[in-house]
Order: structure tokens, then C-alpha cells, then sequence
């Protein structure tokens, strides 16, 4: 697929902005006001990506996404708009239960850094098919890279996330560009062995250094139809010399309600064998509050969608306040993620979560990096990688 950027958008002047930090990054570009000939074009010319406003005089972004669901589009969609970020998020929710691939929104106003980082992100995933993602699995083009957690109380580093990153032939591309591949051609179970299998096996080199630290690992929903996961993973652990309480297998909120019943025999198995369990993403899901007590869950993470809106919104605050409540109700660890600023990292210690992690603390590292940067946070200057 060709980087063919499609624009809607009533402000000329910031349209033509946008056009010429996105034909600086290699797209060729078209830009329009007219809902007409936004749908000639996105028939004609067939975008790759499409960036859409929410707010104009003859139809709103709303209106586009559902056009572009009708004609079944496959391009990269991203929202941009200077409206309240609930009514954003409520728009990619529309997109994305629509079948949409909406792949970032854009708060305006936006500098252009800000656009020429999501854009070139954008622009590598054209790279990402089926065919190039089992020769990446193949080739060992995946990894794990991991990002730091931190503990408000005592305020030390605690563990690690492993989270998967390919080094594709245009630079490193994210997960969210993979992922859902992954899950749609059938690869999901072998990535996720890959990423768990390498650092299980780095838990047990560093553990051999003298670096006592946990990691988190993800598991998919697929996963979860496994009888034989828990053992599995426990022999992968004893090989590794690595105890279970040094690993946390964290699963998402709605894979873990798909199947509550299987969800609860193999979670049980696995806290059985000494791991700890968290649940992702929480809050975006549709979840009972029965079934989560139920669920043998050691912590609980905040979906960093309430971590990045607290810090501007109360009614974000009040959400993330009840979750920790809740959490701590339950005997559980809060976690919240995509905490990207020292204001928001402040303010959740306020609100007595446990523990954090995002690009406030440090941006994912390879493993390598990691012993360098514990020595920096223990010297008093962490570096934010």
C-alpha cells in the first residue's frame, strides 16, 4: 500500500500545515473540506491513511467514520481535534466497533513534532503484512523490550514490563502496528512464546548478575484456551532457575470475560504455581464486578487512557480514585500505565496508587540497557530513555 494521506479538515491554513510535515515524511497528500470530494477521493485514490476532524460546518468527523465503515475502508484513520478528549475517545470507540483501523488521535493543537512522529510511526507500518511478520518471528525480529515500574511509596524501581518491539528494515515498529496482525493470521500464540520464553530466560541472566527484579509478561486471549499453560510455564521457569513470584502474567479484561468459567480454571492453575496475575487494561471493558472478584487477580492496571486524562480531567480523577479503591477493596496492587509526565506521576501517588509506569519514569529499553539504567536510578539520576 502506497503512503497516500487523505485529509478533512475546515481549517485550510492547519490543513496545509499538516501537508507539508506529511509530504516532508514521504506521503503524498490531498486535503479537503468538501465531504463530496472526500468520498470520490477515498474511492478513487484509495488513502492509505486518512486524518479526520471531528468539528466541521458540513459534516462531522462522526459522519466520516461511518461513510468510511460503509465502504468498508482499510486505511490508517487518525481523529484529530481540539474538542473534550471523552468526545474523542468516544469517536474511536465508534470507529474502531465499526471495523475501522483508527490507528492515533490528534488533540489540536499540535506542534510539528508532534505530527511528523505519528505520521513517520504511520508511514512503517505499511511495511507490517502477514508474509513480513512470519519471517520477523522467523528471524528473530521480535523482542521483548522493557519498561520500568515504579513504587510510589518507597519510590524504587519494582520489575519490569516485557513488551514486544520488531526491528523491521525502516526502524522499530510498535505493537500496535503487529499485534492485531499477530491475532488475525494466526501468529499470536507464537509471538507471545517468543516474547515470554526470552524474557522468562532474562529474568533468569540477570537474577545470575546480581539484578533481583521481576518482569511482567503478557498473555493473550488465546492463551486462555490452554489446559497445559500453567505447567508449561512453570517448567519454563524452573528451567530458567526463575521463581514464580518474579513473574507477573498480565491479561486483558475482556479476554479474561470471554470465558470466565476457563478463564477461572487456568488463572487458579497459574497462581497455583507461585505467579502473580494482573489485570490489563481495566475499565475499557464490560466486565461484572462479580467476575473480578472472583477472578484470583493479584494486581490491577489502569488503562493509561484515565492515567493521561487525569491530569486534566476531574471527572478522569474521580474514575481513577474509585478504581484504586476498588482495587485495594480487593486486596489488589494498582499499576496505572502511560504515565508520561511528573504532574500526573504526583498526582497518582495523591490518589494512593501503588505503583506506576510510563514515559515519565523511562521510555521500553533492550535488555542491555537495563543494568546501566537501575545504576543511574540508585546513583540519583535516572535517565528517561
Amino acid at each position: 500500500m502506497s503512503n497516500r494521506l487523505l485529509i478533512i479538515d475546515d481549517e485550510r491554513d492547519f490543513s496545509s500545515f499538516i501537508e507539508r510535515v506529511a509530504a516532508a515524511c514521504g506521503y503524498e497528500v490531498r486535503a479537503t473540506v468538501e465531504p463530496e470530494e472526500f468520498h470520490r477521493w477515498s474511492r478513487e485514490w484509495q488513502p492509505s491513511h486518512i486524518i479526520v476532524d471531528l468539528v466541521m460546518p458540513k459534516v462531522d468527523g462522526v459522519e466520516i467514520l461511518r461513510f468510511l465503515a460503509g465502504e468498508r475502508s482499510e486505511a490508517r484513520i487518525m481523529i484529530m481535534s481540539g474538542f473534550d478528549g471523552r468526545v474523542v475517545e468516544a469517536a474511536r470507540r465508534i470507529g474502531t466497533e465499526r471495523g475501522l483501523n483508527i490507528v492515533a488521535t490528534l488533540q489540536k493543537p499540535l506542534r510539528a513534532a508532534e505530527v511528523r512522529a505519528v505520521l513517520e510511526q504511520q508511514r512503517g507500518a505499511d511495511e507490517v503484512s502477514a508474509a513480513t511478520l512470519t519471517d520477523a518471528l522467523a528471524h528473530g525480529e521480535i523482542l521483548p523490550y522493557y519498561q520500568p515500574k515504579l513504587d510510589l511509596q518507597s519510590w524504587t524501581p519494582v520489575g519490569f514490563e516485557a513488551l514486544a518491539r520488531w526491528h523491521g528494515a525502516h526502524g522499530i515498529i510498535q505493537p500496535d502496528q503487529f499485534v492485531p496482525l499477530a491475532e488475525a493470521s494466526g501468529h499470536i500464540d507464537e509471538l507471545s512464546e517468543i516474547v515470554t520464553t526470552r524474557a522468562i530466560a532474562q529474568v533468569g541472566e540477570w537474577r545470575r548478575n546480581g539484578i533481583d527484579t521481576a518482569v511482567a509478561i503478557n498473555l493473550s486471549g488465546h492463551n486462555l484456551h490452554e489446559e497445559a499453560l500453567a505447567d508449561r510455564l512453570h517448567a519454563m521457569c524452573r528451567a530458567a532457575a526463575v521463581p514464580g513470584e518474579a513473574i507477573t502474567f498480565e491479561i486483558t479484561e475482556s479476554a479474561a470475560m470471554a470465558d470466565p468459567l476457563r478463564a477461572l480454571d487456568i488463572l487458579t492453575r497459574l497462581r497455583i504455581k507461585g505467579f502473580k496475575l494482573a489485570i490489563d487494561d481495566f475499565g475499557t471493558g464490560y466486565s461484572s464486578l462479580v467476575q473480578l472478584h472472583r477472578m484470583p487477580f493479584s494486581e490491577l492496571k489502569i488503562d493509561k487512557s484515565f492515567a493521561q486524562e487525569c491530569g486534566r480531567s476531574a471527572e478522569a480523577r474521580l474514575i481513577v480514585k474509585t478504581i484504586i479503591d476498588l482495587a485495594h477493596n480487593l486486596n489488589m496492587t494498582v499499576v496505572a500505565e502511560g504515565v508520561e509526565n511528573d504532574e500526573v506521576l504526583h498526582l497518582l501517588a495523591a490518589l494512593e496508587c501503588d505503583v506506576i509506569q510510563g514515559y515519565a519514569l523511562a521510555r521500553p529499553m533492550q535488555a542491555s540497557a537495563v543494568p546501566a539504567w537501575l545504576a543511574d536510578w540508585q546513583a540519583g539520576r535516572p535517565a528517561r530513555r
